[in-house]
């Protein structure tokens, strides 16, 4: 299913984020852990790309389990580094005839063993090339892409980002899914500053709960996303005592989760880092006062579902 015929169904979306497992134990790991996130019966789930096409045939794989074999909506991502136009070709035909109809298109990150990847030969230098060249030639997909609520760390500007992100819109893109951030006053003005630039597609905040302080600090330095000062102080105060960091980041992504809903967010999509004990918890939290939550909840342990 057309995760923006999704969109024609429900007000809200709500979503998940996997990477393919790198060997055996993370695959068992990551089963555990999809299956619990699973039967809280997402909209649709994504599969990431590592840096330079890396995990490649796994993230195709992974579409496959969830798309064919579980019958979930799954989007795969797809980044145009070290990507020819002969491969990208060939890459969405076999997505295609594996019935697969939704895909998120970005320029991704270079391997860091050979940076000069991102000067691509054959002109997809940006996620705006992929995109025309794939709504060119294979308008089957339903096209999702990347939003930077605190600018691309690349950009000079957020005006600069923004001209860039109605390019990329205006190439293809249906829909689009924000990078996390941790300020969700950064989500609203950057709403406004897209509605007044003409971007009128749906915008879905993408949220992260801090369950591990060092690592996602880490990633949001790469990000650019800005992690409030006080929280900061509260987790740094606290390195030592991982149950403390953990509700500290919980109660954190559950306040932020309900001032977006509160405020008319479409959704949230959660990045979960293939562990399901923080989502899973935030999304019961958001199921007592949410009824698209509830019903999809409710709907988790009927005797059909995979898990």
């Amino acid at each position: 299913m057309k995760i923006t015929d999704i969109f024609k169904e429900t007000k809200r979306t709500f979503s998940f984020e996997f990477f393919p497992p790198k060997n055996l134990n993370a695959a068992v790991r990551f089963g555990i852990n999809a299956g619990q996130l699973m039967k809280l019966n997402p909209s649709f789930v994504t599969g990431t790309y590592g840096a330079g096409g890396s995990t490649h045939e796994k993230t195709f794989d992974m579409v496959d389990l969830f798309n064919n074999s579980l019958n979930f909506t799954c989007m795969p991502h797809y980044t145009c580094v070290n990507a020819t136009e002969e491969k990208i070709a060939y890459d969405m035909r076999v997505l295609k005839d594996n019935n697969i109809e939704n895909i998120m298109l970005l320029r991704g990150d270079p391997p860091k063993d050979n940076p000069e990847a991102l000067k691509n030969a054959d002109g997809f230098n940006y996620a705006s090339d992929l995109i025309q060249f794939v709504k060119k030639y294979y308008d089957h997909f339903a096209i999702g892409a990347a939003a930077y609520p605190e600018k691309h760390p690349e950009a000079r500007s957020m005006d600069e980002d923004i001209r860039n992100l109605k390019y990329k819109v205006d190439s293809g893109v249906d829909f689009l899914v924000t990078q996390m951030f941790f300020d969700n006053d950064h989500y609203y003005r950057f709403l406004e500053k897209t509605q007044k630039a003409g971007i009128n597609c749906r915008i879905i905040p993408a949220i992260m709960p801090i369950t591990n302080y060092k690592q996602i600090k880490k990633f949001a330095d790469i990000s650019g996303a800005h992690i409030p000062e006080s929280l900061q102080r509260r987790m740094e105060a606290n390195l030592g005592r991982p149950n403390e960091l953990y509700k500290i980041g919980l109660d954190f992504a559950i306040k932020q989760a309900h001032d977006l809903l509160e405020n008319g967010a479409p959704g949230l999509h959660f990045y979960t880092l293939n562990k399901c004990r923080a989502a899973v918890d935030l999304y019961e939290s958001l199921a007592d006062d949410y009824k698209e939550i509830r019903k999809n909840y409710e709907k988790s342990f009927s005797p059909h579902m995979p898990f």
